[in-house]
């Protein structure tokens, strides 16, 4: 069974996701930014969102986990919930 492991940042605006993702290229530690800036709970843990399989998290999300590149940080993903960046931590087939 397919499981990945992802950290993330949830904001409001696609504005405020770029901004983040280019402070995040430029340096700034993920966990960090996901800390001062996520809306998401799991923000408090610097965005981790532990393991999971497909079909646990909403489509648009899922559809970026199992299939981005890995250790490199993707968004903007808009889902009902706002802006993503998504760096997936690992993921095995």
């Amino acid at each position: 069974m397919k499981k990945a492991a992802a950290r993330h940042i949830l904001v409001k605006t696609k504005e405020q996701c770029e901004e983040l993702k280019s402070k995040i290229i430029a340096g700034a530690d993920f966990a960090e930014v996901a800390k001062q800036f996520s809306t998401c709970p799991s923000g408090k843990q610097g965005g981790d969102l532990g393991e999971f399989t497909p079909g646990q998290m909403v489509k648009e999300f899922d559809t970026v986990v199992f299939s981005g590149e890995i250790k490199k940080v993707l968004g903007p993903v808009k889902t009902q919930f706002g802006y993503h960046l998504i760096e997936i931590t690992s993921r095995t087939e």
